[in-house]
């Protein structure tokens, strides 16, 4: 059963200079790593749809920071939340992710699903209904590619492509991973953005904007004075996480079973 609503006041940077903040008459919600566990989204979205309605300003933001698919067993029913139109008042925006990344690799290169599969893209093929065992028995990963392809939605393979690397509000930049320090945020590599780790969550480094990302798994939420991490492991945790900012405000979300 899911829990309902639960919140927190976030830790806010500890460090001398003025707290992070978006725009006045803005609120934004983060999103972290789905990863199939499309119930877990829908309460997350039932949550964010009646926090909104408590003193929300005009314009409502909605940022997903990618993954959404491998992993859980409902990677199709997250696509099919995603690709739904949300609340009229709300603009949402969509982030990539490495395993979106996987996904496109595998319909183009089926040799890659020898690697996909070790990140739990046979669970997303069998959410599409795609027969797995029969598919290798008779023609390999090539046999499953060519399922995949027909079963696939095209408004899913259209939400894939239209995917961003990352998006800016206020002191804040948001993508899955985070960003290779020494480049500025504009000539960061789509790979370090999707892919990176160590040399990003080791850095202190200031990248101008706090980095709000994904793709890391922690028990709890990271606040550091450059970066917040909101991937809760929700395929794991049962815990899907979610970043409310308003002026110079945090506060937390979580969609938990």
């Amino acid at each position: 059963m899911i829990r309902s609503l639960f919140q927190r006041q976030a830790q806010a940077p500890r460090d001398d200079r003025p707290p992070p903040r978006v725009p006045d008459g803005q609120r934004v919600y983060v999103i972290g790593d789905i990863h199939g566990c499309a119930d877990l989204l829908q309460t997350a979205h039932e949550q964010i749809e009646a926090d909104a309605q408590d003193n929300a300003p005009d314009r409502v933001k909605i940022i997903y920071l990618g993954d959404y698919i491998d992993r859980g067993t409902s990677s199709y029913e997250t696509l099919e939340l995603l690709t739904t139109p949300g609340p009229a008042n709300f603009d949402r925006v969509f982030l990539k992710g490495n395993h979106e990344v996987m996904l496109e690799s595998f319909l183009l290169e089926p040799e890659t699903g020898a690697s996909w599969r070790h990140y739990g893209g046979m669970e997303t093929l069998q959410s599409y209904r795609v027969d797995i065992h029969q598919g290798l028995a008779q023609g390999g990963l090539q046999a499953l590619a060519e399922e995949f392809r027909d079963k696939i939605p095209s408004t899913h393979l259209e939400f894939f492509q239209q995917l961003l690397a990352a998006t800016e509000i206020g002191d804040y930049f948001f993508c899955h991973a985070g960003g290779r320090p020494g480049p500025p945020r504009d000539r960061q590599r789509e790979d370090d953005l999707l892919w990176i780790r160590r040399e990003f969550l080791t850095s202190d480094e200031n990248f101008g904007k706090i980095v709000v990302h994904g793709h890391t798994v922690t028990e709890l939420p990271e606040f550091r004075p450059n970066r917040i991490n909101i991937d809760t492991g929700a395929y794991l945790s049962g815990t899907l996480t979610c970043l409310v900012l308003e002026s110079d405000n945090q506060r937390l979300i979580y969609a938990r079973r």
